[in-house]
């Protein structure tokens, strides 16, 4: 499948062509850009976003629903993302292990990528990956993010579906809960509800969201019992797609991660630090601001930004 005419068959007939097309556009590798302006994207196939905090139980809870959505010969693709170190660009990719039981499975198909220092949450490639995995036919795309700082509001902004997935230990910070995750959250899941508090937090939330006058569905599960996760997917089968409103501002959003991800790919990462580190010897006063701005400036003069 290397060079410029990759394709991919639809409907998920040869899962080894989907990982060398994901391959080659993760890596930016030659063939890659043609690949996806070619790609016949079904933009039907519903993209599932689960996000929320570290420990919630969110690999938990996508395996069993992964279980659940592949009955009647249903085909499901997910990608899990995993945060990379900011220091040596290393990441665990462990989300294979975790969904073990589906790892063999020929319904399921299960890649694993990093942030590569994204600071959102996504990986830079997510966007293009998720329209190849849309272009060869799977029923479901579910993405699990790594759930830190704006990756709940980021997965929005790629995602048909947003669930949020919650623990009861949250219950002291649920004023605490910024109005943008309110806003593209479709769902929230209170897992491991079998804690003390479960309910009360249920109750709190709910509560702030008639507040807000938002009739977003709360659910309760607790994943490593597979209890209550029939009803979540029964809730991503009856789900619309977003507005037509509101598709044309996520489909902004993917578009302006794109134009981004181009005019910085010719930054190097690598050099920028040796470039600061020699700076903060050299200059004790050193100014960050106007670092950056004679850095914009030498690379818009050169041609790379």
């Amino acid at each position: 499948m290397p060079g410029s005419n990759t394709t991919i068959t639809p409907h998920y007939t040869n899962f080894r062509s989907v990982a060398r097309a994901l391959t080659m556009v993760e890596n930016d590798l030659d063939g890659a850009a043609n690949l996806l302006q070619n790609l016949a994207i079904d933009n039907n196939i519903p993209i599932i976003g689960i996000t929320g905090p570290p420990g919630a139980g969110k690999s938990t809870l996508v395996n069993n629903l992964i279980s659940e959505l592949i009955t009647d010969d249903k085909y499901v693709a997910i990608l899990a993302i995993d945060p990379t170190s900011p220091f040596n660009f290393g990441s665990l990719l462990g989300d294979r292990i975790r969904m073990a039981p589906h790892f063999n499975s020929s319904q399921v198909f299960i890649r694993s990528l990093a942030t590569r220092g994204s600071l959102g949450g996504l990986s830079g490639k997510t966007i293009e990956m998720a329209d190849v995995l849309r272009a060869a036919g799977f029923d479901y795309i579910l993405i699990e993010t790594v759930g830190v700082g704006q990756s709940e509001v980021e997965i929005a902004g790629l995602a048909d579906i947003t669930l949020v997935v919650l623990v009861p230990e949250a219950g002291d910070e649920i004023q605490n809960i910024k109005s943008g995750l309110m806003e593209i959250a479709d769902a929230f899941i209170i897992n491991k509800a079998d804690r003390a508090g479960a309910d009360e937090f249920a109750g709190k939330l709910k509560t702030l969201l008639t507040d807000q006058h938002n009739s977003i569905p709360v659910f309760k599960t607790v994943a490593s019992e597979n209890t209550g996760i029939n009803a979540i997917t029964e809730f991503i089968a009856d789900s619309p797609f977003k507005t037509n409103e509101r598709k044309a501002f996520l489909a902004a959003e993917k578009a302006y991660h794109i134009i981004k991800e181009r005019r910085m790919a010719e930054v190097d990462k690598k050099k920028l630090r040796q470039q600061i580190a020699e700076a903060l010897i050299n200059d004790p006063q050193f100014n960050l601001y106007r670092f950056t701005a004679e850095y914009f400036l030498n690379a818009s003069s050169s041609g790379k930004i």
